[in-house]
């Protein structure tokens, strides 16, 4: 396995364009690469719909979408064109100035997360020489979680300012799913940035470069990367965890009043950060462009982006896999599997992963340590929720209920479950 970044040391500081200073050449270039990311991430948004379509309806023996264009790759592009020109309606209680804001404000995070994210190596135009990465910001990884943390501003000031309950439900229930999962993905962050020792994104993709073995997702023991995973799914309110749009209890959350265009914009925003999650996914755990390069001629600069590709397609792959296997969860469900399994089992895991950093004994000691706590708090966990059931006045949900029949000795029956 060779590292991507040919002549690079194994922590690089800064991108290359900017080592001779910034005249205009290099804000040209800048603004080449802003054009660049932005349009790709929009064909990729519109190639995505229709793959999750297809790969769908593939799975259930539907034909899909066929008819726009070749094997129906344009019937995004129709579908978008038809959204555009439909009549965009503002409910008479909404307050709207943030009611046309919000739309904006769930679509910019997802783009801005992505400009962390290295795609390929070096690469040399006219002279200059930059990284296939639109910034990298020495604070990358803190960037990235504030631009996951604000996200949830555009969802909850459109059920806000919709005027009306059923909106603002479905915003309230995003941001306690998004506050629930972003502790467990932050604690999965911190045991990447412990082993590879920088907040870089470029950093921490050369700390993986040498070997795969070297990938985080097999240094760490593949538990991080599970509750990464898990809570990234969440976080983009993807199926199982899609609670914020559950048509069966909220008629359609928190975009219910939100039609046209400004409709568009809310799943153009979560197909974004599906691409964005999987592509950060990708650079954490897997080598982002890492991997074997063909003594090729001319053509070294385009492997690591072919590989990229290639490990971003199969996290967008599993994304449509679990919509087409997995049912909805409960709410309930939801907030325990966040709250008394991922942050807890992350949590342990990070000081396991700083205990052997510090001395494989400090590790044993902390993996004991994690145990005995960990038994103590799923011993807690069950007592609470024995206590909970107890002092119920109806029976748990999903528990059924039956009425034993009458008897010559019970004329009056009896209950039992």
């Amino acid at each position: 396995m060779s590292a991507v970044l040919a002549g690079l040391p194994a922590f690089p500081a800064t991108d290359p364009l900017y080592a001779h200073g910034v005249g205009l050449a290099v804000y040209l270039i800048v603004l080449v690469k802003v054009f660049v990311v932005f349009a790709a991430l929009m064909v990729s948004v519109m190639l995505m719909i229709w793959f999750e379509r297809k790969v769908i309806s593939d799975m259930q023996s539907r034909i899909g979408p066929n008819r726009a264009g070749p094997f129906g790759i344009m019937q995004t592009l129709a579908d978008g064109i038809k959204l555009f020109f439909k009549e965009d309606l503002v409910p008479e209680r909404a307050d709207r100035v943030v009611f046309k804001l919000a739309p904006y404000l769930t679509i910019i995070p997802a783009f801005l997360a992505f400009a962390i994210v290295p795609i390929g190596g070096e690469v040399t135009v006219a002279g200059h020489t930059f990284e296939l990465q639109l910034a990298d910001p020495p604070m990358g990884i803190l960037f990235l979680l504030a631009m996951s943390s604000i996200a949830v501003y555009g969802i909850m000031l459109a059920g806000w300012s919709s005027g009306s309950k059923y909106p603002l439900l479905g915003s309230v229930r995003a941001s306690a799913q998004m506050v629930s999962y972003e502790a467990a993905l932050g604690l999965t962050v911190v045991a990447v940035v412990l082993v590879s020792g920088s907040l870089s994104t470029r950093a921490i993709v050369n700390a993986q470069a040498l070997h795969v073995w070297q990938w985080n997702a097999i240094r760490l023991g593949i538990v991080p990367f599970l509750i990464f995973f898990a809570a990234v799914v969440a976080e983009t309110n993807r199926p199982p965890f899609d609670l914020v749009e559950a048509e069966s209890e909220l008629v359609g959350g928190f975009h219910t009043e939100y039609s046209s265009i400004r409709f568009a914009l809310f799943f153009l925003a979560e197909f974004m950060n599906t691409i964005t999650m999987s592509a950060i996914t990708v650079t954490l755990f897997f080598g982002g462009p890492d991997g074997p390069v063909p003594h090729i001629a001319h053509l070294a600069w385009l492997w690591p982006i072919l590989w990229f590709l290639g490990k971003t397609i199969v996290f967008l792959f599993v994304f449509v896999w679990l919509r087409a296997a997995l049912p909805r969860m409960r709410y309930d469900q939801l907030m325990d599997l966040g709250w008394k399994r991922l942050i807890p089992l992350a949590l342990g895991w990070l000081l396991i992963v700083a205990g052997f950093l510090v001395d494989g004994w400090w590790g044993v000691a902390m993996a004991a340590a994690v145990v005995v706590g960990g038994v103590l708090v799923a011993r807690a966990f069950a007592v609470g929720g024995m206590r909970e059931t107890e002092r119920a006045i109806l029976p748990p949900v999903g528990e059924r209920v039956w009425h034993r029949p009458a008897s010559p000795t019970t004329p009056e029956g009896g209950d039992r479950r």
